[in-house]
């Protein structure tokens, strides 16, 4: 059976500049199952759909035991490495950040996205120090575990750029060197970015780069072209799941058909991969 270490190992390894790591973010068992059989070579969680199909809001509304229970979930499912989202570590304090973290690698992932957002006070970001000293908690115990966990610095300046478009990107570059001297792996950018942006973050960040795709976004070749390391869908996918069954069920209720539920997973086939055998018969 493969150790941890070794599918930490392998995950790191497939972050690659100009040959990018897909991730169609997933928040179930089912969706992982799904999202390998497509051929991913990982498994990553969406913090949003996550917290959504446990019926909590997004934005460390959730509670730790919960995610974790979840990430468990998805790991046990899939052979794949899978990275987790932890929104901001489910913790204010680094005890706290400490025992997620810990959680984490006993859940069987290998990777998570940490964010610097910051919830409450009057500012919407952490600051970079503050952040730094989180991101070396995450170092700290994973390399207590032998595990070189994968450490993806979401950078949350986004929040700030309508506020800040003269100086959002520097800000973004210089949290960008602060989280990889603090021991981080990777850096996430959100947002719709043009080109010109995305060479940038290529250019100034130190460590494999992460961005998000979806509607309206430049798609994964575009990315590949400018030397990006790791795409994520994102919430995106569990958008378009949830507006499925909002659009399914006002139909049914309003004028009683089930257009919408046209194109649908076979059954039998949907079936057999939940119970890890490709193909088969099923039953209605």
């Amino acid at each position: 059976m493969t150790s941890l270490r070794d599918q930490a190992l392998l995950f790191r390894s497939l972050h690659v500049p100009g040959t990018p790591l897909v991730l169609p973010n997933v928040w179930d068992a089912a969706g992982a199952r799904l999202v390998a059989e497509a051929g991913a070579a990982a498994v990553a969680t969406t913090s949003a759909g996550v917290a959504w199909s446990l019926g909590a809001a997004d934005g460390d509304a959730l509670e730790r035991g919960d995610a974790l229970a979840l990430i468990a979930r998805v790991a046990a499912s899939v052979s794949l490495p899978v990275t987790a989202d932890i929104e901001s570590g489910f913790g204010a304090t680094p005890e706290e950040l400490a025992d997620t973290v810990r959680g984490v690698l006993a859940a069987g992932a290998v990777g998570i996205n940490l964010e610097d957002s910051l919830r409450e006070g009057p500012l919407p970001l952490r600051t970079a120090a503050g952040q730094a000293a989180r991101i070396a908690v995450v170092r700290a115990v994973a390399d207590a575990a032998d595990v070189p966990l994968f450490v993806n610095a979401r950078i949350d300046t986004h929040r700030v750029r309508a506020e800040r478009p003269d100086s959002w990107l520097a800000e973004t570059l210089d949290r960008a060197r602060a989280y990889a001297d603090a021991g981080a792996d990777g850096v996430f950018v959100l947002g719709n970015l043009d080109r010109a942006t995305v060479a940038a973050l290529v250019e100034g960040v130190p460590l494999p780069l992460n961005l998000a795709t979806g509607p309206g976004a430049l798609p994964v070749p575009a990315l590949a072209e400018l030397g990006v390391a790791r795409v994520s869908a994102g919430s995106t996918i569990a958008e378009a799941a949830y507006a499925l069954v909002a659009r399914a069920a006002r139909e049914l209720l309003t004028s009683g058909t089930a257009t919408a539920l046209a194109g649908g997973l076979d059954y039998g086939s949907f079936n057999s991969t939940m119970a890890g055998r490709p193909g088969g018969p099923g039953r209605a």
